[in-house]
């Protein structure tokens, strides 16, 4: 080969060295840029979420505290009251009728907050209990099952379970159906939170995609926020299965 041919082949050589090397810098920067912004949209969504916690923890406490006790006192002031005549005793029975229900009300209200069971006995306890509550408050038939000794991170129960209320209140609210079923399964340093319903489905992409659905959105960011992984299978008419698995 002649000499000029071989220089020229060398220049290419570098050119094509040193062009490798640009475009690997420029992949290599525009990866670390995408892990910093994807671990800044990570802590942003994890500050959002555990401001909202820690607000229904305060409010919840409040009402527990404060709320509860002086409508307590205020029912037994007004027990304690001697009507004048069958007048005034209807408008004391039926006003000690109305404290009940505020009491009852806000019972359900700091139930929503923050569930008492969660924090004293655990995720598993707290699920079983919202389950039974939902079975006395709804039509739809749900079931709970999990695998035994199972244990779960503290700091991550309260993301679970609103997992667990946002899919079942979901599919109380939408999917009209009769039945649902919640399973709870360990493997392998994982959780495997699996939920199945008979209702009438939709489509997830479209409903992920446009935004439509607020309680998909919620979803994804408390699964953003454990760096989980959720898959959806869902068509019209044929009912939903959520499986998410959940690193432990």
């Amino acid at each position: 080969m002649h000499p000029i041919e071989d220089e020229i082949l060398k220049v290419i050589y570098v050119a094509a060295f040193v062009l490798a090397l640009v475009i690997s810098c420029i992949i290599y920067i525009l990866m670390k840029a995408q892990r910093k912004i994807t671990q800044e949209q990570e802590n942003r969504i994890t500050a959002e979420i555990d401001t909202l916690e820690n607000e229904r923890k305060r409010i919840a406490g409040d009402i527990h505290d404060e709320l509860g006790p002086m409508l307590s006192a205020i029912k037994m002031q007004v027990n304690h009251l001697e009507p004048a005549d069958e007048t005034e005793k209807n408008i004391l029975q039926k006003s000690s009728g109305q404290i009940d229900e505020i009491i009852k009300r806000f019972r359900e209200i700091s139930y929503n907050l923050l569930p008492n069971t969660l924090v004293r006995k655990g995720l598993i306890s707290a699920v079983d209990e919202f389950v039974h509550r939902l079975g006395e408050s709804s039509q739809i038939n749900v079931e709970f099952t999990y695998s035994e000794g199972l244990i779960i991170p503290k700091e991550k129960e309260i993301d679970i379970f609103r997992i667990v209320q946002e899919i079942t209140h979901n599919t109380v609210k939408h999917a009209k159906a009769q039945k649902l079923h919640i399973d709870m399964r360990s493997v392998n340093a994982t959780l495997i939170l699996k939920t199945t319903d008979d209702g009438q489905g939709f489509d997830y992409d479209d409903k992920s995609s446009n935004g439509s659905g607020l309680g998909l959105l919620n979803l994804q960011s408390r699964i953003a926020k454990l760096h989980a992984k959720m898959e959806v299978t869902s068509f019209p008419g044929k009912g939903a299965t959520y499986q998410i698995i959940i690193p432990l």
